[in-house]
């Protein structure tokens, strides 16, 4: 086991030495000369050769390049270019509400996936699997726009069940008071295709000689489907949901800006919008990271949840 997390670790330098090019090419060639957006239109061009100075920008390619390679061993990205605060601390402070908020969504997306995928594949062709699946397409084909607004007005501003936005310091009061609501729109979203996509996950499982032997042996319906199916069904689930944990980060930029939630999601957009280099390379690094983490921790989990699985 140890022999395999060190090689994989290993495996992931050459990955991570290709992002790291990439990002610094596209940085340099396509966003621009970072100076004069520091600079302000009405700058001068001391004041802009000051700037390139400062940034290091004047130096050769292959000392740029070093000065980025040095910033992502130390994960230390500077200072953002439009508050001033480190880009460390932007990323520690904004991780936090981000989890609040996803966890709890993946954990009860994951869970209530399998659940419903497991009763409409038991029942595959009955009315409630008609049913279930139809309720589905028509969640998908709803915009998210259109959950957020109609639940926001709905259940906070009309209802007063929720906050209509905001956020403390306080773990236990986010949790409970502003994190459910953003929690049940990000589950009314993405609960549909996940259990449509879990549905097929059964359901190939299901056709397969094992399940008609185990049943042969005369084992109920639900320690077929809850034990072997579902056993043989987790390792493309798993993949699923460790594929989807990092770009849930990015993708809940909605949520955040919604309900005004500092999370890692809407600092992206703010950087954008602001052109605040350091702190989008910093996430984009940081994204590549964790994906290729989570890819780990998702072979190691494959054992976990089957035997069988040798990893090598």
């Amino acid at each position: 086991m140890l022999a395999f997390i060190a090689g994989r670790l290993a495996q992931m330098l050459p990955t991570l030495a290709g992002v790291v090019l990439l990002v610094f090419a596209l940085f340099h060639w396509v966003g621009g000369d970072p100076a004069y957006v520091l600079a302000g239109k009405m700058a001068d061009a001391a004041a802009i050769a000051n700037i390139r100075t400062q940034l290091g920008l004047d130096q050769p390619l292959y000392v740029q390049l070093g000065i980025f390679v040095q910033q992502v061993l130390h994960f230390d990205f500077g200072n953002s270019w439009v508050t001033g605060e480190p880009v460390a601390a932007i990323l520690s402070t904004r991780l936090g509400p981000s989890l609040t908020v996803l966890l709890p969504l993946t954990v009860l997306e994951t869970g209530l996936g399998i659940v419903l995928a497991l009763l409409v594949a038991w029942r595959r062709g009955g009315l409630l699997d008609r049913g279930l699946m139809l309720a589905c397409t028509v969640g998908m084909s709803v915009s998210i726009l259109v959950y957020l607004i109609g639940m926001q007005y709905l259940l906070a501003y009309r209802l007063g069940w929720f906050p209509v936005q905001g956020w403390s310091n306080q773990l236990g009061e986010n949790l409970l008071r502003y994190a459910p609501l953003p929690i049940l729109i990000g589950l009314a979203v993405s609960l549909a295709p996940t259990v449509r996509l879990y549905r097929s996950f059964i359901l190939d499982e299901v056709q397969q000689d094992y399940v008609r032997t185990a049943r042969a042996k005369g084992l109920g319906e639900g320690r077929v489907m809850g034990l072997h199916v579902l056993r043989n069904a987790a390792i493309p689930i798993i993949t699923h949901v460790m594929a989807n944990l990092p770009a849930l980060f990015i993708g809940a930029f909605l949520l955040e800006r919604f309900f005004n939630i500092p999370g890692i999601g809407r600092e992206v957009i703010l950087a954008v919008e602001r052109s605040d280099f350091p702190v989008i390379k910093a996430i984009t690094i940081a994204v590549a990271l964790a994906t290729m983490l989570t890819s780990l921790l998702a072979d190691l989990l494959y054992r976990a949840a089957d035997p069988r699985v040798q990893l090598g």
